[in-house]
């Protein structure tokens, strides 16, 4: 007998899938260009005119020349850099008591316990993202902007020159994102599949049950009363 197909069960996955597909067409059709299309303008700012940095995040302009006052440096930190070691980071009073603050990357160091003195003054440089302690997970949901971080040109004393902010720090994952949603609806959908010509297989007869052997001859089961 041909078990009938759960309706409910069925609606579920199908949307589910339907949801994944949706997403990675979304990844390739509207992400991925995008995406490309602000890669081409972020190419181009390193040629464009200097200028101040700016007060508020904007990730448009990453690789723009740039300068800023750093009026007093009110904390630092060291910070991984690859094969550089540590990025030496310093938090910036810009302003008066409520200036908008400044992040300024003022070389590398291979010391861990590294602690270059400098007392501020005028930076000039490159725009690049500060660094971020969220979590990939965490991210997906905060969609706070990324700080900005003026990158200086000539190192603070006792530390090397920073390397040059470039395209390859800025991740252009969409073509994968999208490859990855479809294969989660291939593999959702297979699953499905699979379950539903299990649950329709018809279960296998149990065996006869054999009565006891009695004096060298097996007996036949009782019957029931009645």
């Amino acid at each position: 007998m041909t078990r009938r197909i759960p309706i409910l069960p069925t609606m579920i996955v199908a949307l589910a899938v339907a949801a994944m597909i949706g997403l990675g067409v979304w990844q390739l059709v509207i992400r991925k260009p995008q995406k490309e299309a602000a890669l081409a303008q972020l190419a181009a700012n390193p040629t464009k005119p200097e200028i101040a940095f700016p007060r508020l995040p904007d990730d448009s302009l990453l690789f723009r020349r740039t300068h800023g006052m750093c009026v007093e440096p009110v904390s630092s930190m060291l910070t991984g850099a690859g094969s550089a070691g540590f990025r030496f980071i310093v938090e910036c009073r810009t302003g008066g008591a409520e200036g908008p603050g400044m992040m300024v990357q003022l070389g590398t160091t291979r010391d861990p316990l590294a602690k270059p003195v400098w007392k501020g003054g005028a930076v000039r440089g490159m725009i690049s993202h500060a660094p971020d302690s969220r979590s990939m997970l965490s991210s997906l949901f905060d969609r706070t902007p990324k700080r900005l971080l003026l990158v200086a040109d000539t190192p603070a004393a006792g530390l090397a020159p920073n390397g040059t902010p470039d395209l390859s720090s800025v991740p252009n994952n969409h073509l994968a994102y999208g490859v990855q949603w479809f294969l989660f609806a291939l593999v959702a959908a297979v699953i499905y599949v699979l379950a539903l010509r299990r649950l329709g297989k018809p279960s296998a007869p149990l065996p006869e049950r054999e009565g006891p052997v009695v004096g060298g001859e097996r007996s036949e089961p009782p019957s029931p009363a009645g």
